[in-house]
């Protein structure tokens, strides 16, 4: 076994490198994987690509394999896809999702993988965090049959929590986003697109991922009477303004926050992480997801193609990243 690996790292605020990683010695019940492909994250790694993670979250926003702190130099990453070339026997040659940063080969512990399921390519399986952020998103709101809901924020998470609605029976759904080329994204997932000033109003659920203060004065708009705003965007070290004036009282509408980094606790009690991510995993059969990849660069153009991915230079929802 090669007993190194070459890693991306963000050496400073807006800047990156690639670097020679030393391979630990494998032991029992680990597995050495050799990356195939991983994914940006858009939203958070362009804050921590920034330097944008508060002092107050380090620990908090500390990825599960990450190495150095934040603002850097730090390993970053958690979208990550490859193959087994060691480890227990009915591991080995199998395709796996783990949530590890950009590296070129790594060794981890067999249960830090999810083996992908047939139907599931490789490439399709680094948007997994996102489909699980989806999943507890849509466990903590627990949509019902022939709601009214909109997610405002056409990115790889409402995307993702966009389709998964769209299978629910008798709803009105509608995915709102500024940027009318999101509709094509919107198309090929099956859900209804609109822009913001032709989205339907009376909802019961809004789903926001958009980021933006004007995504979340819109979602509260967006509500009927006791509607509920599902709120997944993380802002950083921005302040953000919530319009609580005029109707959000004499109207009882409510904002509730989803974040993955732990199960949400309408299912705490009777679902792990891994079985979380399992799932996600397997939801990746729907080849539907294959929109959200928008575009693809080699490993070793990393630190170049990083800088356009974070101030948007490159539009992209999901960016994949290809390992020789």
């Amino acid at each position: 076994m090669e007993r190194t690996a070459r890693a991306f790292w963000v050496t400073a605020p807006g800047r990156g490198e690639i670097r020679s990683a030393a391979l630990p010695e494998p032991g029992d019940g680990d597995v050495v994987v050799r990356t195939l492909y991983t994914g940006v994250s858009r939203g958070t790694e362009a804050l921590v690509f920034g330097g944008r993670v508060p002092d107050s979250l380090k620990e908090d926003m500390r990825a599960p394999h990450q190495e150095g702190e934040f603002p850097g130099p730090v390993k970053y990453g958690y979208l990550n896809s490859g193959v087994v070339e060691q480890g227990p026997p009915e591991l080995v040659g199998r395709e796996v999702f783990c949530l590890y940063p950009h590296q070129t080969r790594y060794v981890v512990p067999a249960e830090a993988v999810v083996p992908l399921p047939p139907g599931v390519p490789a490439r399709r399986a680094v948007l997994a965090g996102a489909v699980e952020t989806a999943v507890n998103a849509l466990w903590d709101a627990a949509p019902r049959v022939g709601d009214r809901v909109c997610v405002v924020g056409a990115g790889m998470v409402g995307c993702c929590v966009a389709r998964m609605l769209s299978s629910l029976p008798g709803v009105r759904l509608q995915l709102v986003d500024t940027d009318p080329s999101r509709a094509r994204a919107a198309e090929r997932l099956g859900v209804p697109f609109a822009a913001p000033d032709a989205a339907e109003d009376g909802c019961d659920l809004v789903f926001h991922t958009s980021a933006s203060e004007e995504g979340l004065g819109l979602s509260l708009g967006l509500l009927g009477t006791e509607g509920e705003v599902i709120e997944l965007s993380w802002y950083g070290d921005r302040q953000v303004r919530v319009p609580l004036g005029e109707a959000f009282h004499p109207r009882r509408l409510a904002v509730r926050c989803s974040q993955v980094g732990r199960v949400s606790p309408a299912r705490r009690a009777r679902r792990t992480l891994r079985d979380r991510l399992t799932l996600a995993v397997g939801l990746l059969a729907d080849p539907a997801y294959d929109a959200l990849i928008t575009g693809e660069s080699p490993f070793e153009e990393l630190p170049a193609t990083m800088p356009g991915l974070a101030d948007g230079g490159i539009p992209a929802l999901c960016h994949a990243i290809a390992y020789p």
